[in-house]
């Protein structure tokens, strides 16, 4: 195996020994206690199965076949999550076969960014994950589950579902996919139309018909972003059955591939003597394998966010230094949007996540011997599911591409390196995508323009204050600031302006969509502005380096200058309220740095410094 990724793991290793002591004392505490309702008394059982059937309610008073709890992040506001209201029932019947008994344990809030992008109600979206991870565990706090099935798809929602079922680690679990929807336009045919709109050439009309053509029926969204990247952690961890995140909802195979994730988790239950949790499956190896996945398929760069917090949830620390070595010797095998043409239906087609896997096993670039819910070995998950028989039998997959467009093989990669890096600098330290970067994007050198808010940059584009090289400063984005929006809506003007030949880039606090990455993007900076970040202190005209290959974000300006100026007041009134927004004030507090996750939960009793 390669010898980095060896180093990178030993050193997680060590650097999470006493949190992940800590963790796992907790879990085998729990387990101790019971992972099932034996130890409920009898008042508390009565109310469980109250609104049973008498059926059901025998088999959960005889105590001898699990009973299973569903965590679900439906609602038909997201087309991804729409037909999770099929599911509850599905899955009860494929447990009755099995003699099991199912109850939807909890729902979690599941907020669009789509939907809220450039709104105020994006502020609140990073804090959905915190919020839905605390859901979970209410759900799956009355203690009458054996096991769990957990239902998302989505941009937080999978990071929040996975850390509130790591403070259940006793318990098994799987989580269970939707699918993607159908092709609709082309990802680019739609980003082009945008940028013609905010270049003024088309009108509202014809925008909102090509974003419908492209948002089109129920199922994820095609792009590669952060809800598909997602689907592909969790097939690295070994959380979700194999090659299945890109099969289309609402097909015959997606159902039965949920049914036999409901015969999975009883397979897994203490009951059945193949007592599996989730916290036996979960550890570092996997968190590795989880960042290798991401620099192989050009992943989504909220995951330097979200894979952090859900490490902390059971003990293991990360930091972006790990993103950083693992990138260096992690080829980029996929071209899907924003990084190529191609959608998630066509990464499928090629060959998904069996050829992924196989490329990395092959090459000895991924972690093999760790634990999934298939087995041991993650050679299970070079697999292609096939209907047989009604149900899900698991063929051989493929293990080379049928389309090498889309999914390259490890010896001829589309890039020696894997799409994310670490910038730092005297500004501070942030991550860059660079999987959809051209090679003249990675060296720019430029005078600052800072904006306080994303209005303000588009307002200067739309009154052509911007036709010249710059690097866009925009500060007071970080979590304590406003909630870390996503600063999507940057991308049309400054892609208009890439693509007329000027060169731009941007520094910021703030995060962007998983489905950006055409900008060059120094993100998530951390100290954030409103920590006394130097981002606070750099002013128009101040020249910037952004040298991606070196790994250099910095600002040209003597040191004794920068220490010499006041740092610039924030005007954030008008972000604490409206929307819900002053409902977490909190979680605005308390929460951590970008590197640290941007969680408002410490590491397994882990003080944050």
């Amino acid at each position: 195996m390669n010898e980095i990724i060896k180093q990178v793991t030993d050193n997680i290793v060590v650097r999470s020994k006493e949190t992940r002591a800590l963790y796992l004392s907790r879990i085998q505490d729990a387990k101790s206690q019971g992972v099932n309702r034996q130890r409920l008394g009898c008042s508390n059982l009565a109310h469980t199965m109250a609104p049973m059937d008498s059926e059901e309610k025998s088999a959960l008073s005889q105590m001898q076949k699990p009973h299973i709890g569903i965590v679900t992040a439906y609602n038909d506001m997201l087309s991804a999550h729409e037909p999770f209201k099929l599911y509850p029932p599905l899955i009860k019947r494929a447990l009755h076969e099995l003699g099991a008994t199912c109850q939807v344990a909890g729902g979690v809030p599941a907020m669009c960014d789509g939907v809220t992008q450039s709104q105020p109600g994006m502020e609140l979206s990073l804090f959905s994950r915190d919020t839905i991870a605390m859901g979970t565990a209410i759900g799956l706090s009355h203690n009458v589950f054996d096991g769990a099935m957990y239902l998302g798809v989505c941009d937080k929602i999978v990071p929040g579902l996975l850390i509130g079922a790591l403070a259940f680690g006793h318990l098994p679990g799987i989580f269970v996919p939707a699918g993607p929807m159908p092709s609709g336009i082309s990802n680019a045919k739609k980003a082009k139309i945008r940028q013609e709109y905010a270049q003024g050439k088309v009108s509202k009309e014809s925008l909102l018909q090509a974003e419908a053509a492209s948002y089109h029926s129920s199922g994820t969204c095609t792009f590669y972003g952060t809800a598909n990247s997602n689907q592909m952690l969790l097939e690295m961890m070994g959380l979700q059955l194999p090659n299945s995140s890109f099969v289309n909802t609402n097909t015959p195979l997606r159902e039965a591939l949920t049914e036999e994730a409901a015969k999975r988790i009883v397979a897994m239950t203490q009951s059945m003597g193949t007592y599996k949790p989730l916290a036996d499956i979960v550890d570092e190896r996997s968190f590795v394998n989880a960042i290798i996945g991401l620099m192989a398929t050009g992943g989504s760069s909220n995951h330097t966010i979200h894979l952090i917090a859900m490490a902390g949830a059971c003990g293991i620390v990360l930091n972006w230094d790990d993103f950083d070595h693992l990138s260096k010797v992690i080829p980029l095998l996929c071209r899907m949007y924003p990084n190529g043409e191609a959608d998630v239906n066509a990464f499928r087609e090629a060959g998904g996540m069996s050829v992924v896997i196989a490329q990395l096993l092959n090459a000895g670039l991924v972690h093999a011997d760790v634990e999934t819910v298939m087995g041991r070995g993650l050679e299970h998950y070079v697999v292609e599911p096939q209907l047989q028989g009604g149900g899900v039998h698991f063929e051989q997959g493929f293990k080379s591409s049928l389309d090498e467009d889309v999914i390259a093989s490890a010896s001829h990669p589309f890039n020696a390196e894997g799409g994310l890096k670490l910038l730092e600098g005297n500004i501070g330290r942030s991550v860059i995508k660079t999987s959809a970067l051209k090679k003249e994007q990675l060296f720019i050198e430029a005078p600052a323009m800072v904006f306080e808010t994303q209005e303000a940059l588009q307002s200067a584009f739309k009154e052509g204050k911007l036709e010249r090289d710059f690097v866009a400063v925009v500060r007071y984005q970080g979590p304590k600031a406003n909630g870390m929006p996503e600063l999507h809506g940057l991308m049309p003007p400054l892609g208009v302006l890439q693509d007329r030949g000027f060169k731009v880039a941007i520094v910021t606090d703030g995060r962007m969509s998983g489905a950006s990455g055409k900008v060059p993007s120094a993100i998530h900076m951390t100290p954030e502005a409103i920590s006394g970040g130097i981002l606070a202190k750099i002013e128009d005209g101040d020249m910037i380096r952004f040298d991606v290959q070196s790994g250099v974000v910095e600002l040209m300006v003597e040191d004794a200058v920068i220490a010499a100026r006041i740092i610039a007041a924030a005007t954030l009134e008008a972000n604490r309220h409206g929307f819900g927004r002053e409902l977490f004030v909190s979680m605005r507090e308390s929460v951590g740095s970008a590197e640290e996750g941007a969680s408002i939960f410490d590491l397994a009793g882990r003080e944050r410094a």
